[in-house]
């Protein structure tokens, strides 16, 4: 698989959730994998990051990876809670 470091799954779509994320992180490709059908389910943009391509990235994320992002904001890191992830994206 190619590096995360800026890989899309939709483009143009109403929310864009970021995973920052890291290689060889199991909770991150489950989350990855779960955030694309959910993407292609609810029509948002997914991007990934790697976390460790950016040294203030590194920084702030290292530790809770993956990390999701709503909108730029932090939602959550380590899991992903489904129903909590799709009422956010209602708000």
């Amino acid at each position: 698989m190619p590096p995360a470091e800026h890989r899309e799954h939709r483009q143009d779509r109403q929310h864009r959730v970021t995973l920052i994320t890291r290689a060889g992180c199991h909770l991150c490709a489950d989350a990855e994998g779960r955030l694309a059908e959910l993407a292609n389910e609810l029509g948002f943009a997914l991007e990934l990051l790697d976390v460790d391509a950016d040294r203030a990235r590194a920084n702030e994320y290292s530790d809770r990876v993956p990390v999701i992002l709503i909108d730029g904001a932090e939602h959550g890191y380590w899991y992903l809670e489904e129903d909590r992830f799709r009422a956010a994206l209602n708000r």
